[in-house]
């Protein structure tokens, strides 16, 4: 293993590439593309001289340095970052969905149309929403699909208010999806006990209040219940209810939103119907509705006539496009092939397993890790570091983990709590491996109190230890300066 891999340009030696090729007449080829010729590059990039053997030792190198899904748990709270079975990879490459163009014509692909209005009724049967659309890429370009359609509702209605209530404990995309969608965000209290309560909410009501963006389960991985009352104060407002479902993986096949009063909510493919995560895409983050909201979805909406799937175009109220095309199908593919596997009592079970995973955590650290909310939890727990001694803290403990062969949990979210440790463990881990990591974590509050620098100059075992990472985000170095260049 080599821990001090140097840059491509430092392996680079001049007259060495792994490619010769004939030089292209360029200027020729440029001709008649309508190419303004200040764009043209005046010389040759710098590009690295390597072999194809070096090039591929270097990143092969590189790539043992990343940490996944497939090298071990990956406990992120709030997240989801539960295993991707290895089924939904090879359907979604069978060569005729794979190689489907998404320029073809509706009517030459009316399988693909199919599958997608298949995995559209279930996702509307798990979240008990009138309608569901497939089209957004993301999980938070369906909150602000969700959004913009809930302001062309009330601009519907003779205004779109002004004002978007969100909790606390809600996801930190809530707020920028509201604002981008022209509201302004007022944030409420939560309890004590870490769940909204209905009169909170009826205190915060005006007539310029469009909707609540309520995550349920919040980020303290507690159920929200108190949601049925509340949707009863904000339908008696004139306003609505969205959800933010990205944590459904603790609810799916148990209990349903739409029968909770909810009028919107996104559906994070990739956290719980166990598509690719990460990565920068391709995403995806259908987007449930009431019956409504209906008539502002966005067009073409996938529907059913005459027992054929078909897209409708003449939508007049809808928001419009979203996506290009309709969404990402081939992601699309693999949350059809998860669900298939599992059939609805398998989706009801990956739930219960989340939530078992999550308390075992909770009920063997809950003596080691303060605990703030002692309440039993959903499908993550969240400690603190409240009481670890000699000025320990949690972004040493996450440090340290990394030392123990685990990557770290979400720290310091939600910010309701100080110091806060974030874990969710997913269905799809073992009890062994949540014994090893509650063993690390017991471990590492030991070391806390016997060996404090151990843990306070962890960790030892990467190649890199402690970086600036406030420095990493607001001045990352992008390119490569060779010797001699201005700034050098």
């Amino acid at each position: 293993m080599t821990w001090d891999e140097p840059l491509i340009f430092e392996r680079s030696r001049k007259g060495r590439p792994g490619l010769r090729a004939s030089r292209p007449d360029v200027e020729d080829k440029l001709a008649g593309t309508g190419l303004p010729a200040g764009l043209a590059r005046k010389n040759a990039p710098r590009l690295p001289e390597v072999t194809e053997r070096d090039a591929v030792q270097h990143f092969t190198r590189l790539s043992t340095w990343n940490f996944g899904l497939d090298h071990g748990f990956y406990p992120l709270g709030s997240c989801t970052m539960k295993y991707n079975p290895k089924i939904n990879e090879a359907l979604a490459a069978l060569p005729g969905l794979r190689d489907l163009h998404p320029a073809q014509s509706p009517e030459s692909v009316p399988g693909a149309l199919r599958l997608m209005l298949e995995l559209k009724k279930m996702l509307e049967e798990i979240s008990g929403m009138a309608h569901v659309c497939l089209q957004p890429a993301a999980g938070a370009q369906g909150e602000l699909t969700g959004m913009l359609m809930v302001r062309a509702y009330h601009e519907a209605r003779g205004g779109a208010r002004k004002v978007v209530l969100i909790p606390d404990t809600a996801h930190g995309t809530n707020p920028a999806s509201s604002a981008l969608a022209g509201y302004e965000v007022k944030e409420i209290p939560t309890a004590k006990n870490g769940v909204l309560e209905a009169a909170t909410v009826r205190e915060n009501l005006s007539e310029d209040v469009a909707a609540l963006m309520m995550t349920n389960p919040n980020t303290l991985g507690l159920f929200e219940t108190n949601v049925a009352e509340i949707a009863d104060a904000l339908h008696e407002a004139g306003a609505l209810l969205y959800c933010d479902g990205a944590n459904l993986n603790a609810i799916m096949g148990i209990t349903r939103p739409g029968d909770m009063g909810v009028d919107v909510i996104q559906l994070n493919l990739h956290k719980t119907f166990s598509t690719p995560h990460g990565g920068g895409g391709p995403g995806a983050g259908p987007v449930g509705v009431c019956d409504q909201l209906a008539p502002f979805l966005p067009a073409p909406v996938l529907a059913e006539a005459d027992g054929r799937p078909v897209l409708q175009w003449e939508r007049p109220l809808s928001i419009g496009k979203v996506t290009a095309y309709y969404g990402h199908f081939l992601i699309m593919v693999r949350a059809y092939a998860y669900l298939l596997s599992l059939g609805p009592e398998g989706v009801r079970r990956a739930a219960a397993l989340a939530v078992l995973n999550a308390n075992y955590i909770r009920a063997c650290l809950k003596d080691t890790y303060h605990l703030p909310h002692p309440d039993r939890c959903m499908h993550e727990v969240v400690f603190s570091d409240k009481g670890l001694p000699n000025g320990v803290i949690t972004m040493d403990v996450a440090k340290r983990l990394m030392d123990y062969g685990f990557h770290p949990p979400t720290i310091y979210f939600p910010l309701v709590v100080h110091g806060s440790l974030m874990i969710e463990p997913t269905e799809t881990e073992s009890r062994e491996t949540l014994d090893r990591f509650i063993a690390a974590l017991t471990a590492i509050a030991a070391e806390a109190a016997s060996d404090p620098d151990a843990v306070k100059g962890a960790p030892c075992s990467t190649p890199l230890s402690r970086l600036d990472e406030v420095r990493a985000a607001r001045k990352p170095v992008l390119r490569y300066r060779f010797p001699g260049d201005a700034g050098e």
